[in-house]
């Protein structure tokens, strides 16, 4: 006999071997036992899911004299063997693409009056049936309400949602579920068993996850992997055929984002255009990647982690050197990066920028530590206030002391130098400071805080980090003005402006249009006022990154300006000036 592919040697021959249906063949066996045949089935599902293959099955159970006990067809007859080799005159296959007229239906109500030849009922299997015309449909209401006795219709189709619902509503309904992960290596493992492959398991999940819920697509890739491996098939050479990413370049990026090494997120990027991968297939594994790391984290466990034992355990290894906030927000940055890539012109431009945005991401602080943090600054500058007036100093400078210098220095260390600590500014801001009563002066403190902060200008390395969640918040009510963002990028910041460089005029007056809107957002996100002023610039927007690669490369240079950015801060600026603090050299 001459070759045969896998999904076509090992199609299910019984309601048994059907995978990942049971709630489907379970009802067509206890409508068999039973005699409750309806005249009509739509089978509903994707691709490669076992849809034409069920209704093979049903076809020659119906028809199968030598029915077994588990009311499968015996596959022994002759009338089973015709069906199977597809020359049963009572079981009639049609390609709804290539037969989807009113002609082919009109011929198609003539032929059920006749009787079937051998079994009891004639079948007619209509694959891809969405594909008829309004007037083939239309043709085939009547027949199908009233057919003959012995006719069983059976469509399949993968978009149920354009069969007409006056079709589907004369029919028994059944929705072929996505076939799992684990189901596809099992039935990949029996394959390979039964013709002499050894396979290894993180090999099986790769050809499974390319399957995509196919097991069809699945098997038609396990030949293609075999054909290149022969009967010993390793993960390495089914990476290579495929040209999958390996699971270990994913770990190597969450390596390079918690140690903040910019240089080697830039190379490892750089490693994987010249292996030749698709730059939006990684991302998605990496949306995967971030995925598995925050599941493995918050559920304490793997089983819901979607690969082999031995990466399950390094998912649960390396999850609990994460923070869930921290995991959050790169799952949602990889997101956005994921969608804002599918129409970017300079896909790897887009992608070196998301990444470097990631590293820079700094370490996410959780709002009961920092309110407990304002407390004890808000104990601490009570104390010293209060000391100062029990000693009889009036002048607010006389009151310096070390306890002095820890306030400062903890507003450094861990209230004002993190992101979150802007979203709680407002709040904090207007709280009386003093321990024991209101400070004198603290409603004019607590008015010049708020006024600095707006007035404040943000720096260009902050508001570079935020471009990504800039855009996530404008996405949320105005789809189109962040798809005009995905295009732009920030090309300059100074005295509280961002000037936005857009390809093109269009995308000009779309911001300009939507000016207010974009500064409103910003400042909800960041707690600057800013304004924007689009341009069209020279060059392409894709490269004119808001800070230049080389200042972003040098981690130290951008760690000492972050700390320079805190001493110049508005609120630590109204602290020395109304309570009268100096900086103290340690």
């Amino acid at each position: 006999m001459s070759y045969q592919v896998t999904a076509r040697k090992w199609r299910p021959m019984v309601f048994e071997d059907v995978v990942g249906q049971s709630h489907i063949t379970t009802t067509l066996r206890n409508a068999l036992s039973t005699g409750r045949i309806a005249h009509a089935y739509v089978f509903s599902g994707q691709r490669g899911c076992g849809k034409t293959t069920t209704a093979r099955i049903l076809a020659k159970a119906l028809n199968c004299p030598h029915l077994t006990k588990e009311f499968n067809p015996d596959n022994m007859c002759e009338t089973c063997r015709e069906i199977t080799e597809g020359r049963s005159l009572d079981v009639i296959e049609i390609d709804g693409a290539s037969n989807r007229g009113v002609e082919e239906i009109r011929n198609l109500r003539e032929s059920v009056r006749y009787t079937p030849t051998r079994g009891k009922f004639k079948v007619y299997i209509i694959d891809e049936v969405h594909m008829l015309t309004k007037e083939a449909f239309n043709a085939l209401l009547k027949t199908l309400e009233e057919p003959p006795a012995h006719v069983v219709f059976i469509f399949a189709t993968t978009e149920i949602y354009k069969v007409p619902a006056t079709i589907v509503s004369r029919c028994q309904r059944f929705d072929f579920r996505r076939i799992g992960i684990g189901e596809i290596m099992a039935r990949l493992r029996f394959i390979a068993a039964e013709e002499a492959v050894t396979i290894e398991d993180d090999a099986l999940m790769v050809i499974a996850k390319k399957g995509d819920g196919s097991l069809r697509d699945a098997q038609s890739i396990f030949d293609q992997v075999r054909s290149f491996c022969g009967n010993a098939i390793t993960t390495t050479d089914a990476l290579k055929t495929l040209n999958a990413v390996d699971l270990d370049v994913y770990f190597r990026v969450t390596d390079i984002i918690r140690s903040k090494e910019q240089r080697r997120g830039i190379e490892v990027i750089d490693e994987i255009i010249h292996s030749g991968y698709d730059l939006k297939e990684f991302v998605g594994g990496l949306t995967e990647h971030f995925r598995n790391l925050l599941v493995a984290l918050s559920t304490q466990s793997t089983q819901l982690v979607e690969a082999s034992d031995h990466y399950r355990s390094r998912y649960q290894e390396e999850a609990v050197r994460w923070d869930e906030a921290d995991l959050l927000r790169l799952l949602r940055q990889s997101n956005d990066l994921e969608q804002s890539m599918r129409w970017a012109a300079q896909p790897r431009y887009k992608l070196e920028a998301g990444l470097l945005q990631m590293i820079a991401m700094e370490k996410s602080v959780r709002i009961g530590e920092l309110l407990a943090q304002i407390d004890e600054l808000k104990k601490r500058i009570g104390n010293s206030t209060s000391s100062g007036s029990d000693s009889g100093r009036t002048s607010g400078r006389g009151s310096r002391a070390a306890g002095d210098v820890r306030v400062v220095g903890s507003v450094h260390a861990g209230v004002l130098h993190t992101a979150a600590a802007v979203q709680v500014r407002r709040e904090a801001i207007g709280v009386n400071i003093g321990g024991r009563g209101p400070v004198s002066g603290g409603s004019n403190l607590s008015s010049t805080m708020a006024r600095e902060s707006l007035m404040q200008p943000i720096s260009a390395e902050e508001a570079y980090a935020r471009w990504q969640e800039w855009v996530g918040e404008v996405r949320k009510e105005r789809i189109s003005v962040a798809s005009t963002l995905d295009h732009s990028r920030i090309a300059e910041v100074t005295n509280g402006s961002i000037r936005i460089a857009c390809p093109d005029d269009y995308h000009v007056s779309t911001l300009r249009r939507n000016s207010q809107f974009l500064a409103d957002s910003f400042q909800k996100i960041t707690g600057y006022q800013v304004r924007i002023e689009p341009e069209v610039l020279a060059g392409n927007p894709d490269v004119s990154v808001s800070i230049p690669l080389a200042t972003r490369l040098d981690s130290g240079s951008a760690r000492t300006q972050s700390v320079r950015s805190v001493d110049e801060h508005p609120v630590v600026r109204a602290l020395i000036r109304e309570l009268g603090a100096e900086k103290v050299e340690e």
